[in-house]
């Protein structure tokens, strides 16, 4: 086991944890009954919510990155 692969399995546990924390956008029992949703309304993302969508993204990057580089072995 390299450091390729130790390191993706941490950003892999710390990119599920802030899929985890993140509020979700719309109501489960929405998306099964059929309501109106607001999934796709203009609610802008602002302060705390704004800095753990960009974390979030960074974190999957890089695991994208983590994954090419294990996968290659280089």
């Amino acid at each position: 086991m390299g450091v390729a692969d130790v390191l993706l399995i941490i950003v892999s546990i710390v990119l599920i944890t802030l899929v985890v924390v993140q509020n979700s956008k719309d109501d489960a029992s929405n998306a099964f009954s059929g309501e109106k949703s607001d999934l796709f309304s203009n609610k802008k993302e602002r302060g705390f919510e704004l800095m753990l969508s960009r974390i979030t993204l960074g974190a999957s990057a890089l695991f994208i990155i983590l994954a090419i580089w294990a996968m290659t072995g280089l």
